[in-house]
């Protein structure tokens, strides 16, 4: 028949594979069309659009049986509502740290265990550091040895602790090596060397009390005996002798012209003799060069080693720039060796617990290698994904609710600490890291796989009626024997004995939502409950919609059927 057919026509039957090819084509088509993102946009409308035809045409061909669908009615009511964003994730330490060495060498120390608590700075490993130690040794001495050239250089210091009895240079006079700078006096102790008949001398003692009598004023001072000589001498007269020196502290005005007497045992000494200073010593330039400062005024005080006078390096004495320098090369070689010295004992850089130990006392380990593993457990972090849609309604500061398989029957609570503007695309859909801190992380171990609940949202007393009781448009059907029946919606037909009011949503779960405005207490609301399988279309629906035209992180608030929130989209 169709052979007849074509042969009256003229036409023939197109065979398999042109048939193939012809469908392949359009495919093709279709397929480029969906590539573009604006056409796709229009393509996804003209589908929805279609859909929506069909059903109204059905609708109108059998509203009679429409009329006749049972509703299933529940009043509205005050109820507690959450809203909440889902998500997984694993576990991980606050901080962790991996401690490796820098050297290589016998381990001498590890005295520490898996499991143990450390703090930073805590010794951890000891190296055998014996070569390095002595290049410690040889260093340090380096160091002090050019320390020493520089401040003789450098400066003219005391020699003595005492009174800078006289300054012989000003700030800016040039200074030959050798020549006096300054004159420092100990006065704070006199010596006084008197003979003694030998014969009485020799009968005193090193430690002994003597009276020191001075001439003119006749004060006598109490002075210990500090040395006895041996040897007799012969004074004028024929008179045989022995020196004895005798110290006597200084109150104040005893200068080196001051002469006097002293008496031991009742013995007196055979004449008087000047008082000496402790010490008097003239500071000398080490090296020439320009005064750059005097550091103590003439009549000030001193200690040992004390610099009076600074030098500065110049066109006729590099000798102070040299010591400089040496002692600047001294100071790196030492700062050197220390740091290495340093590197031989490996400290815990972080408070923690070791979580594993690779060597212990006597291996022998090389450079690089990773020693043990040091896990900061204070606080517990989960690193969250969130869908381009949801990340909106996602803050800094926002509870989480963590439930982990392991740890049945508890709920612990973490806080957001952090959302990342850094997401990640995959096959055309965007997520961003949201990292969860959970404090509360008793029983929780580093690793543990959980599942968190964001609370986006919440409301201890919200008005609310079934998520499915909100149609498209924000519409609800209610008894026309509700209070809210005279706020009517005039442009929509209802079923008989019911009406359509216009509302306002808040917060809303995978139950129930809040209703702000248009209706109130005492109203029922009519619906009937939708499949998971409806309401899982119709979300996929609207995400692809809002996916293709808004920006990414347009999530849908807090309405019902959010992504990853409330599903439960509106009846149509």
């Amino acid at each position: 028949m169709n052979k007849e057919l074509q042969e009256k026509t003229g036409t023939q039957e197109p065979d398999a594979a042109s048939v193939k090819k012809k469908r392949f084509g359009v495919i093709r088509k279709l397929k480029e069309l969906w590539k573009n993102k604006k056409r796709r946009k229009w393509i996804v409308l003209a589908v929805i659009a279609v859909i929506m035809a069909v059903l109204a045409l059905r609708s109108c061909g059998s509203k009679q049986a429409a009329v006749q669908t049972a509703y299933t009615e529940e009043p509205t009511a005050y109820r507690s509502i959450t809203q909440t964003l889902s998500g997984s994730g694993t576990l991980q330490p606050a901080n962790s740290y991996v401690v490796t060495t820098l050297k290589q060498g016998e381990i001498l120390r590890a005295d520490f265990e898996e499991g143990d608590t450390v703090t930073t700075d805590t010794v951890l490993y000891e190296l055998d550091s014996s070569d390095v130690a002595s290049n410690l040794e040889k260093a340090q001495l380096s160091l002090d040895q050019a320390q020493r050239s520089y401040e003789k250089a450098a400066y003219a210091q005391a020699p003595v602790a005492g009174v800078v009895a006289s300054l012989n240079v000003r700030a800016g006079d040039n200074v030959q090596a050798g020549q006096t700078v300054a004159t420092v006096r100990d006065n704070s102790t006199m010596t006084l060397k008197v003979p003694f008949a030998s014969d009485d001398a020799a009968g005193f003692s090193v430690g002994q009390s003597a009276a020191v009598t001075l001439d003119n004023s006749f004060e006598t001072l109490t002075g210990k005996v500090t040395m006895v000589s041996a040897a007799d001498t012969v004074l004028t007269g024929n008179r045989i002798v022995r020196y004895v020196t005798i110290s006597v502290s200084n109150p104040g005005g005893l200068t080196d012209t001051q002469a006097a007497t002293a008496t031991i045992n009742n013995c007196g000494s055979s004449e008087s003799t000047t008082l000496q200073y402790k010490a008097a010593v003239e500071v000398t330039a080490s090296a020439g060069g320009t005064v750059s400062a005097i550091n103590v005024k003439e009549g000030g005080k001193v200690s040992a080693g004390q610099a009076i006078v600074t030098f500065s390096s110049n066109a006729q004495n590099d000798q102070v720039q040299s010591a400089s320098d040496n002692l600047r090369s001294a100071e790196l070689t030492m700062k050197t060796t220390q740091d290495q010295m340093d590197d031989y004992t490996i400290k815990s850089p972080i408070n923690g617990t070791i979580v594993d130990k690779q060597y212990k006392a006597g291996d022998r380990v090389e450079s690089g290698k990773s020693m043990c593993t040091i896990y900061d457990l204070s606080y517990l972090e989960l690193i969250m994904n969130i869908d381009e849609l949801d990340i909106s309604q996602v803050k800094v500061g926002q509870s989480v609710e963590i439930t982990a398989d392991a740890v049945e029957g508890k709920t612990f609570t973490g806080t957001i600490t952090k959302v990342s503007v850094a997401g990640t695309t995959t096959n055309g859909t965007t997520s961003y890291p949201v990292t969860v801190r959970i404090d509360e992380n008793e029983s929780l171990w580093p690793g543990m796989n959980v599942d968190a609940k964001i609370v986006v949202s919440a409301n201890d007393n919200a008005l609310a009626i079934p998520v499915g009781a909100v149609e498209r448009g924000n519409r609800v059907l209610i008894t026309a024997a509700s209070p809210s029946a005279s706020n009517a919606m005039e442009d929509a037909s209802a079923p008989e004995g019911y009406v359509y009011v216009k509302v306002e949503t808040g917060v809303s779960d995978n139950d129930y939502i809040e209703i702000t405005s248009g209706l109130q207490e005492g109203d029922t609301v009519a619906y009937i409950p939708a499949t998971a399988s409806s309401i899982s279309s119709y979300d996929q629906m609207m995400r692809d919609e809002a996916a293709m035209s808004g920006p990414p992180g347009g999530g849908s608030g807090g309405g019902p059927g959010g992504s990853g929130g409330p599903s439960g989209g509106p009846q149509g």
